[in-house]
């Protein structure tokens, strides 16, 4: 299992490598490097304990997005094109590539096996926000060759999943900050194999 280094920081950090890429994505809403606020976080465990899998929920102004990551101590081979979010140096593991989730086949995995399992993902042990979380929900066979659509600006409320729809993952986050009410949505959609 991947292990959480309690005090340690990045160089450069979140606040100054993920603005810039989230601008650079077809997804945003807005326009311009967003000021992004943090809602909550939570984590996937790697059973090889080699890479760290985080997802941040993230507001800029109305729109909450979705950013799950990973991060390496090398480089992703074969990665597309633009899904490096950028490099950092952590305290404890030294230099860190950090790939856009989506394009990890350890994040993919992750999640094929929450929503196979029903499973719940760890809590990041990240302050300052409220909690969050996600929970697998299985509605039928999970097969490797299931197609992961990952929610990248998640509203409230889970859509009625059509008939090709084999699983979700759920979640939980606290926008009005620790002590607000939580709201819940649908974060991924696994699909049957094409």
């Amino acid at each position: 299992m991947a292990k959480i280094h309690a005090g340690a920081t990045l160089t450069p950090g979140f606040r100054e490598f993920l603005p810039p890429w989230v601008a650079r994505q077809p997804w945003y809403r807005g326009s311009g490097v967003p000021a992004l606020s943090p809602v909550g976080f939570f984590r996937f465990e790697d059973p090889a304990g080699e890479v760290g899998v985080e997802t941040h929920l993230l507001a800029h102004g109305a729109d909450l997005y979705h950013v799950p990551m990973t991060y390496r101590g090398a480089p992703l081979a074969g990665a597309a094109p633009g899904a490096l979010v950028g490099t950092t140096e952590h305290s404890v593991l030294g230099a860190r590539w950090v790939y856009d989730a989506e394009a990890d086949p350890v994040w993919r995995d992750r999640v094929l096996d929450l929503v196979r399992t029903g499973g719940v993902a760890d809590p990041s042990g990240r302050g300052g926000v409220g909690p969050a979380g996600a929970r697998g929900e299985p509605l039928g066979p999970v097969t490797d060759g299931a197609r992961v659509e990952l929610v990248r600006l998640p509203t409230p409320g889970v859509p009625e999943p059509g008939p090709d729809v084999v699983g979700l993952v759920t979640g939980t986050w606290r926008p009005g900050g620790p002590g607000a009410e939580a709201v819940g949505g649908c974060l991924v959609v696994v699909r049957r194999a094409a």
